[in-house]
């Protein structure tokens, strides 16, 4: 590996601290050096191999993206500029409770049919893991960009209990416990949530506690997607900080929006819970991503009965006259659990993906907008969509507030996270775009967050909480995992109309100081690895 020097770059550290003018010298994947203009002024400058002028560009750690779903994406597509073009070099999988380890055959082949709208059928896939540790084997071979793993609690449940909504026998509590423990041995970061999917939604608080207790004993932390983003958005917050404090778990919360008609206005309380909780020794980050849609599945929207014994049980029901009303009824008249305790509004869940490419049609418009045009109810196009499509269509859900996203960015706790899908014709462009759209639109055209701010939340604050003791700082010793981009013009290429597009302003990406993305384009370089939790 050849020596490298960044010559004149502007040097955003990840501390926060002001950007400084340097030469910074890379060697055997680290920085080895870094010569400030003021020191260099009397010195001759250091030499190298190979020197970029960066002059204009600011050098930074790379970006972490703290909530992904490039669980088979990472596997399928060596290129993944979804993620390297933004300047990711790490990425945390395993999110939401739902991921492709530890499993065995059975339950691999339910959390396929499950989160085929995350991440595509698998059938490309060779599964040749079972457990977490296996599966960070796998990802050593050679990927795109580094990933850490939680484990995800839906997938230990399914494991040790079933799809069923009962509670878990002692039994099956300790073989959760021992699933939970062997994942962070191997390797794991922590453990994720769902609670708004099955099966990690019917585990009570008592049973999540325990497991936290595993997570605090081996340092890793706790990454919920809580039981509301809606209607008990604020109480579901509080829950999961007592559950987490009286664990003794750090925690981190997934996606941490304030969304729906019912919490406009709404983010101060909820970061006055978490400044109460912060106050008192609590151990709290958050994501967000930089957009007001979010985006999961079409499926996800269903109350939790009807997903109870898994997608194919889910399916029979859909199928059943009788049962399909009753679930219209939840959905419309109730409110449904998995549409987070409102009643949907089919004008606001557009259609970004389906597996079936004869339902392409339905692909960019609203569930309303196409019942409309086939003149039935909206009720009637999603059925016929979760059954023709097995549960595989994408959605974005347009519900959220600009006022609550910036609010929430602005927290000293906060870090940055895509929740990119990257399934679909029109997946949410957040895949593609958040991390420049924080730099260009949040940082450089509204001023929400000072650029030095904006870089430490992407940066050095998501590897602290991650326990990474060299990474998330552009310092001496650390790996050169590296970002050169145009602060004057970095961009999200990406829109809601064509959110495939790369962004501009990121001419370099380099991980383990090798260049994965060079004058704006993708090399052919490998250099990402599994990020194994550092033990205690």
């Amino acid at each position: 590996m050849e020596q490298l020097v960044v010559r004149d770059a502007d040097v955003v550290d990840g501390t926060g601290e002001p950007s400084y003018r340097a030469d910074v010298v890379i060697d055997g994947g680290r920085i080895v050096s870094i010569v400030k203009e003021a020191a260099a002024a009397g010195c001759q400058r250091p030499r190298a191999m190979r020197e970029l002028d960066a002059e204009g560009l600011v050098l930074s750690p790379g970006f972490v993206d703290m909530h992904a779903h490039s669980d088979l994406a990472l596997l399928r597509d060596p290129d993944h500029s979804a993620k390297a073009a933004q300047g990711v070099t790490l990425e945390v999988l395993g999110q939401d409770g739902l991921s492709y380890a530890p499993v065995d055959d059975r339950t691999l082949a339910e959390v396929r049919s499950a989160i085929a709208g995350w991440n595509g059928s698998g059938d490309d896939i060779d599964f040749d893991w079972r457990s977490v540790g296996e599966y960070l084997d796998r990802l050593d071979r050679g990927i795109a960009v580094n990933a850490a793993y939680l484990v995800p609690q839906g997938t230990v449940r399914a494991l040790a209990v079933g799809w069923e909504d009962r509670a878990a026998t002692p039994d099956e509590l300790d073989h959760m416990r021992r699933l939970v423990a062997e994942g962070l041995a191997q390797g794991a970061a922590g453990l994720s949530s769902g609670l708004t999917y099955t099966p990690g939604m019917y585990a009570p608080d008592a049973e999540l506690t325990e497991l936290c207790r595993v997570v605090a004993e081996y340092g890793g932390y706790y990454c919920p997607h809580h039981r509301s983003y809606g209607a008990g958005a604020l109480e579901a917050y509080a829950e999961m900080v007592a559950l987490a404090r009286q664990a003794g778990c750090p925690l981190h919360l997934a996606h941490a929006t304030m969304n729906f008609g019912v919490n406009k206005g709404r983010a101060p309380e909820l970061l006055a819970l978490l400044d109460e909780a912060l106050a008192a020794d609590a151990d709290i980050t958050l994501d967000t991503y930089p957009y007001t849609p979010g985006s999961t599945t079409l499926a996800a929207m269903l109350p939790s009965w009807a997903n109870e014994g898994g997608p194919a049980a889910a399916l029979a029901r859909l199928t059943d006259d009788a049962t399909s009303e009753r679930i219209r009824h939840h959905l419309e008249t109730v409110g449904s659990d998995g549409c987070h305790g409102v009643t949907v509004e089919w004008d606001t869940i557009e259609i970004s993906g389906v597996t079936d490419p004869a339902l392409a049609d339905f692909v960019g418009r609203t569930v309303q907008e196409s019942a409309d045009a086939r003149g039935e109810s909206p009720w009637t196009t999603a059925r016929r969509l979760l059954v023709t499509d097995r549960l595989g269509s994408t959605i974005l859900q347009h519900v959220g507030h600009e006022e609550n996203v910036r609010t929430i960015m602005r927290h000293p706790v906060h870090t940055g996270g895509s929740d990119g899908i990257l399934q679909g014709t029109k997946p949410h462009p957040r895949a593609y775009g958040t991390f420049p759209h924080y730099l260009g639109h949040y940082v450089r055209e509204l001023g929400v967050l000072s650029l030095e701010e904006c870089v430490a939340h992407l940066t050095a604050r998501p590897a602290a909480r991650l326990r990474l003791p060299d990474r998330g700082l552009v310092r001496e010793g650390y790996r050169a995992d590296l970002v050169l981009f145009d602060p004057r013009t970095v961009a999200a290429g990406s829109t809601f109309a064509d959110p495939r597009r790369l962004p501009t302003g990121i001419p370099h990406v380099l991980i383990d100081g090798r260049f994965v993305i060079e004058d704006g384009r993708r090399t052919d370089v490998l250099a990402g690895r599994a990020v194994r939790r550092a033990p205690l």
